[in-house]
């Protein structure tokens, strides 16, 4: 009977003694999330880091990786006070746009120098033909109508490709031709569909600086990317 007594008391002390514990765990990881916790802001302050979140975001999805916060702040405070400014707004986007374009250059010279390099190698095929602006033709089909103008607008059914055999656009699989005019699209196009007699189908090889440039297009063209087209003109006008 005594040692049920004990063995009881002493249960009861380690559940006690458990509980304690629990309870000072609990207001211990209570009291580090309290301490963790941001500091409640002003509608002044937390505009003020939503500007530099919405800035910072802006600029690393351009490749940016890092800036002279001091003076980036320096340029903020020096505006907003009406100081001396170091830089001009007039000089301010060209020094931009240059610091952005060697960030890109870098980013995608491996793509630049792959395009480069398979319009070397493609001029050597004696079926294409290579135009004074970089553009390259083979023809699949000649036609024998009319070729339109740079003003004229066309019809057409497309397929375009990377040089990777990679496919992001074609009216085949929509099974709907593409009407526009030809003085409102990329200059390889411009170029190249003057050259075809209505009835064609060529496949031009169009470099970046006649395609999408420097910045591309959208998530399935990279910039400076060379482009693979076949085109088939269906009809000149509306």
């Amino acid at each position: 009977m005594k040692f049920k007594v004990i063995l009881t008391l002493g249960l009861a002390a380690s559940t006690l003694f458990a509980n304690a514990q629990s309870k000072k765990a609990k207001q211990k990881a209570k009291e580090t999330m309290e301490e963790s916790a941001p500091a409640p802001m002003s509608e002044l302050d937390s505009a003020s880091y939503s500007f530099g979140l919405k800035i910072a975001m802006g600029l690393k999805s351009d490749g940016v990786k890092s800036l002279n916060y001091a003076l980036l702040s320096q340029a903020m405070d020096d505006v907003f006070n009406d100081k001396t400014l170091k830089v001009t707004d007039e000089q301010a986007g060209p020094t931009i746009s240059s610091f952005l374009k060697k960030i890109s250059e870098s980013k995608f010279a491996a793509a630049k120098d792959s395009g480069i390099t398979f319009l070397n190698n493609n001029k050597k095929n004696p079926k294409i033909t290579s135009l004074p602006s970089g553009l390259q033709y083979e023809v699949i089909t000649m036609g024998t109508g009319a070729k339109p103008a740079a003003t004229d607008e066309v019809t057409v059914n497309y397929r375009g490709t990377l040089v990777d055999g990679k496919q992001f656009d074609s009216s085949y699989d929509r099974n709907e031709p593409l009407t526009l005019p030809l003085n409102n699209v990329i200059p390889g196009w411009t170029e190249g569909v003057q050259l075809m007699p209505i009835g064609s189908k060529f496949r031009f090889y169009i470099p970046y600086e006649l395609g999408y440039g420097e910045r591309g297009a959208g998530q399935d063209i990279p910039p400076y990317s060379t482009l693979i087209f076949d085109i088939e003109l269906l009809k000149i006008g509306k």
